[in-house]
C-alpha cells in the first residue's frame, strides 16, 4: 500500500464563519481569547491577527503578515457573501419564483404552447 494523506490539524486555524462572528461581535472575540492561557500564547498574546485567526511574536512580524498573500486570500475569501440555506436552492432552482409566476398551458408532448 503506497503512503497514505493525513489531516493537518497542528496548524490549523478556526473557520471562515467562526471568523465572520468575531469581526461580527466583539463579544465573541473576546470569548474565545478567554478560552487560551496568555502565557502559552507567542508574544503573551499581545498580537493577534483576527481575520486569520493568528497569534504572533512581535508587532513586526503582524505587520509583515498582514502584506502577505495568505492574509490578503483570506480577506477577499472573508468579503464574499457566506453560503446560506437560501443560496444553496436558489442555485437549483427552488423558491425562486414565490408562486408569483403564471402557469404555461403544456401540449401534449410536455414542451409549452406557442401562441
Amino acid at each position: 500500500m503506497g503512503a497514505t494523506k493525513r489531516i493537518k490539524t497542528k496548524r490549523l486555524t478556526r473557520g471562515y464563519d467562526q471568523v465572520r462572528a468575531d469581526i461580527d461581535s466583539s463579544k465573541h472575540l473576546a470569548q474565545y481569547k478567554k478560552t487560551k492561557s496568555k502565557e502559552d500564547l507567542p508574544g503573551l498574546g499581545r498580537h493577534y491577527c483576527v481575520e486569520c485567526a493568528k497569534w504572533f511574536e512581535s508587532d513586526y512580524n503582524l505587520v509583515a503578515h498582514r502584506r502577505g498573500k495568505n492574509h490578503k486570500r483570506r480577506l477577499r475569501i472573508l468579503k464574499e457573501e457566506p453560503h446560506s440555506q437560501k443560496i444553496a436552492e436558489a442555485a437549483i432552482g427552488l423558491g425562486t419564483d414565490n408562486g408569483t409566476r403564471q402557469a404555461q398551458p403544456m401540449d401534449v408532448m410536455g414542451s409549452e404552447m406557442i401562441e
